[in-house]
């Protein structure tokens, strides 16, 4: 049985107080992620700037942003 098996095994076993409570923690653990998730993408925009910057744009440009018709 999985993790999340058990933990939903058990949320059926609590009370409806018990399981508002258990509803706003993890709640709260997913606004946390989401939290974290925004703050790496604070810490990590912009940081292909300038030269590096240009030089990721134009590999990009060469290599990802072609089609090929024979894959089509």
């Amino acid at each position: 049985m999985s993790t999340l098996e058990m933990i939903v095994d058990e949320l059926k076993t609590l009370p409806p107080v018990k399981l508002e409570e258990a509803a706003a923690l993890i709640h709260g653990l997913r606004e946390t992620s989401r939290a974290e998730q925004l703050a790496i993408l604070r810490e990590t925009s912009g940081a292909w700037s300038g030269p590096d910057g240009e030089a990721i744009e134009k590999a990009i440009e060469e290599g990802c942003e072609r089609i090929d018709p024979r894959d089509w």
